[in-house]
Formats: C-alpha cells, sequence, structure tokens
C-alpha cells in the first residue's frame, strides 16, 4: 500500500498527499486529516529509511533528557510526540540519566551515530564540550526549560513567575516570606532555580521586605528535598518562622505541605505555601501555584525545530504563559505576623 492508492481514495494529487503525511504547514489541517483518515484506513505504513533516502532526512527528532521521571520532563515528551508522530516523525530519547549518568557516551557517540533531523533539549546546562558535540551535527536544536546560551529556548519567564507568586503572597499581607529552591540534583538548567531566586529576592527587596539568610532554603527540586527544607524552615516558635513559604517548583511546594502537616501547622491559618508548575498532584491538596503547560511547551519545541527543518529560518520563541491558580493553601496571615 502507498502514497498512489491514497491519492486515488482522496483525489489528491500525490504530491499533495505526500506533503499532508508530513504535516507540513502548506497543506490545511482538514486535508491532513482526511489524508491521515484514509492512510489509516488503507493501513499505510511510511518508510522512514526510504523517505531518507529521497530527501535527504530521517524523518526523526532526537529528544535529550537530564532523566526521565520528573513530572515536567514527562509533559513535555508527551508534547514533543504528540506534534512529531502528527507530522510523521519518530523521536529517539537520548536520557541522560541524572548526575551518575554516562553524559560522555551520550554526547560522544550517541547522538552523532544516530541519524536524527533536528535536536530538542530538556532543560539542559551543556559545558563547552557539550555545546560543541552538538553543534557537530548542525542539526536544528532548541531548548524547553531554562536558557541555554547561543540556542533558542521555550518556557516561562522565570522571574516574572517568581515575582507573580511573591506578589500574591504580598497581597495577602504576608511579610515574612521564605524561599525553597537550589539546584535541582537530577541536572535540571541551573539557569532556572538562580532566576527563581533572583525573581523572589527582587519582589521582597522591592517591597521593603528582608529575607534572613537562613530562609533561603535548598529542596533540591524534589518532593524529599521540599520535605526536608519545610522541616528546617518550620520546626521553631511561631516568631522565628515565616507566615509564607514561596516553592520554586510545586513538587517542594507539596513537600513542605507534608512538613508543615507533621509538626502539627495549619494550612494556610499558620502557613501560606505556593509553588510553580502546575502539577495534577498540587490540585489535589489544594496547592495555590504559578501553573505552566509544559506539554503545550512541548508542542512548541517540536513546530519549531520542524519548520527549520522543513527550510524556515529560526525565530526566537516568546515566552510561554503562565497563570496564578489560587488555592487554599495561601491566605492571609493571623494577625500579629504581618512583619
Amino acid at each position: 500500500m502507498g502514497i498512489q492508492e491514497i491519492a486515488t481514495v482522496t483525489g489528491l494529487s500525490k504530491a499533495t498527499v505526500s506533503r499532508a503525511l508530513r504535516g507540513l504547514p502548506s497543506v490545511a489541517d482538514t486535508t491532513i486529516d482526511q489524508v491521515r483518515r484514509v492512510a489509516d484506513e488503507l493501513g499505510y505504513v511510511p518508510s522512514s529509511a526510504a523517505a531518507g533516502l529521497a530527501t535527504g532526512r530521517q524523518r526523526a527528532v532526537g529528544v535529550v533528557v537530564p532523566v526521565i521521571d520528573r513530572w515536567f520532563y514527562v509533559k513535555a515528551l508527551g508534547g514533543v510526540d504528540a506534534e512529531l508522530r502528527r507530522a510523521g516523525h519518530d523521536l529517539v530519547l537520548y536520557n541522560l540519566g541524572g548526575p551518575d549518568g554516562d553524559r560522555d557516551r551520550a554526547f560522544r557517540r550517541s547522538m552523532l551515530r544516530h541519524r536524527v533531523d533536528a535536536l530538542v533539549l530538556l532543560s539542559l546546562v551543556l559545558d563547552e564540550t557539550e555545546r560543541s558535540e552538538l553543534q557537530l551535527t548542525r542539526h536544528p536544536m532548541i531548548v524547553i526549560g531554562g536558557p541555554a546560551p547561543g540556542l533558542r529556548n521555550v518556557g516561562v519567564d522565570d522571574p516574572a513567575v517568581a515575582r507573580l507568586a511573591v506578589e500574591h503572597l504580598l497581597g495577602l499581607g504576608h511579610r515574612r516570606i521564605a524561599y525553597v529552591g537550589g539546584q535541582d540534583e537530577a541536572g535540571m538548567n541551573v539557569a532556572v532555580p538562580y532566576r527563581r531566586r533572583d525573581g523572589f529576592v527582587e519582589t521582597m527587596r522591592g517591597a521593603g521586605c528582608s529575607v534572613p539568610r537562613g530562609w533561603l532554603v535548598d529542596g533540591r527540586f524534589s518532593f524529599a528535598g521540599g520535605a526536608e527544607a519545610g522541616t528546617v524552615l518550620l520546626g521553631g516558635s511561631a516568631d522565628e518562622r515565616p507566615s509564607a513559604v514561596f516553592c520554586a517548583s510545586d513538587e517542594m511546594a507539596l513537600g513542605v505541605l507534608l512538613a508543615a502537616a507533621r509538626l502539627g501547622l495549619h494550612v494556610p491559618g499558620d502557613l501560606s505555601v505556593i509553588g510553580i508548575d502546575g502539577h495534577e498532584h498540587g490540585a489535589v491538596v489544594g496547592l495555590t501555584t504559578v501553573a505552566q503547560d509544559p506539554e503545550a511547551q512541548g508542542r512548541t519545541a517540536a513546530l519549531a525545530v520542524l519548520a527549520e527543518v522543513d527550510g524556515a529560518p529560526p525565530v526566537p520563541v516568546p515566552p510561554a504563559p503562565a497563570t496564578l491558580v489560587v488555592r487554599t493553601s495561601t491566605g492571609p496571615p493571623r494577625e500579629g505576623r504581618r512583619r
């Protein structure tokens, strides 16, 4: 079963069918849907090898992740995969395996050996050697998450989302606000936690609020790290602890909520907690958050590199949207705890 049979059934030219199967932007969505429906009915399976010989393209995109078990990465991967499948491309996954993984193998051998048309990097910080190895491929590239020198990136404006979260707490009357952030132990882009911390500090300073050094705590961007950070922050008396905690990720915020519960603190009466991300578990426990959509970011990144593969010039990607979602984990501080 080939393209000619699909063309016969749909009444379209072979060229149009070919473009529709690749999901090219020059073809109307209705035509793409029609062609793919007929292709499925006829049992058409495209040959990536044949396509590569005919076009010089492999019809595959490599996606590089620090680890594969984090919420953000899983959601972003889903978005990338959805757009690649729609365009008839395969996804080739390169998992660096966290801090104990073999990054040298991935960058020096795997990526250069496998044939792909483009690369999507998820929240990675690259050293000079890794950047040079990637540049040797001459592939279109984009980063999802924090910015990387010389590469386009898809992601939220990290200082802005931090400011939105802190302004929510300030608007409720909180002035004793702590920050849980730190570096992600799994290898996340270092720019993300730094930029969110800077957004927190600048917003607090702009409101005339001081932040004790001990209220900038490392939560390792994980649930367990957040729980440990929360235990450190909240273990003292009411006069010593903050009235609110801003966490640079929802996973850490969920850990702080656990720590508060273990210490017998009422949320939001004794403590307000806010995070960033929009993690589905946050909705279950009533976590206030600044929500982003990593799946949509993955789709945007895939479309950007596919367009470049098809000859379009690379264009800057605007910041991804983020929205304050107020739930039950934030409220005004108790009287006497506003200063």
